[in-house]
């Protein structure tokens, strides 16, 4: 699979290549245009059964996103398929170790390899009163290496976390971190900041790993916007 991205990092749009009888996982809504000889199937991400049932649930109730995922497979000629955000904002490709996790926000993953299968993970009670969400989408290659294509709102940027520097991100603006960091969530000091200063909590990583970030936060945005909404007259 031959992966092309135009136009980014605002308004990047991916174009996977395929193979003859490559497949590729796709989130619903994110297919842009593809060619005429693809074939897609609708299913579960997590497979059949009351088990693979149940976790769709899981993740389309608490890790934000869809109960359904689309399965593109390309004709005897090959085929290609472009995708895109939802939002403005960037894509960018990890790939797994079978056995190794990476972890999304919700409303991050794209995409995948047919190998690769998520979870959710909880953040932990403290996140329960964050604005963002508490639980992140895990990513796991099953045999192979797999490749997994994440999304951000606004572009992404990679930070590496080591040991003797460990990061602090507001939640709001993180994307994803691979397996081998750490973190712990913590709210800004001073309450005077965590209520009128625009700060809320924090993901406090450590280890070794790298951590995406995102340049806006689309929870800020909405507030942003509250005030100019319609309102019903009395």
């Amino acid at each position: 699979m031959k992966i092309e991205n135009e136009y980014g990092p605002a308004f990047t749009i991916m174009t996977a290549n395929l193979a003859p009888g490559e497949r590729i996982k796709v989130e619903p809504g994110a297919m842009v245009a593809q060619s005429e000889d693809l074939e897609m199937k609708t299913g579960m991400d997590s497979g059949g059964g009351l088990g693979g049932f149940m976790k769709s649930m899981v993740k389309s109730a608490l890790g934000g996103e869809s109960f359904f995922v689309n399965t593109y497979t390309a004709g005897p000629s090959g085929g290609w398929i472009s995708l895109a955000p939802s939002a403005p904002g960037d894509i960018e490709e990890f790939e797994l170790d079978p056995g190794r996790g990476f972890y999304m926000q919700g409303g991050a993953f794209m995409a995948s390899t047919v190998n690769v299968d998520t979870s959710t993970k909880f953040q932990g009670a403290k996140s329960l009163f964050s604005r963002e969400g508490a639980f992140f989408l895990r990513a796991e290659a099953a045999d192979v290496p797999g490749r997994v294509f994440f999304t951000s709102y606004g572009a992404m940027k990679e930070i590496e976390v080591t040991p003797d520097k460990p990061v602090k991100v507001d939640n709001g603006h993180v994307v994803a971190f691979s397996e081998g960091l750490d973190y712990r969530i913590s709210k800004v000091e001073g309450l005077g900041s965590f209520l009128f200063g625009g700060e809320g909590f924090t993901l406090d990583f450590h280890g070794s790993g790298s951590v995406w970030i995102q340049t806006r936060n689309i929870q800020s945005l909405a507030n942003q916007l509250i005030p100019f909404l319609p309102t019903r007259s009395q």
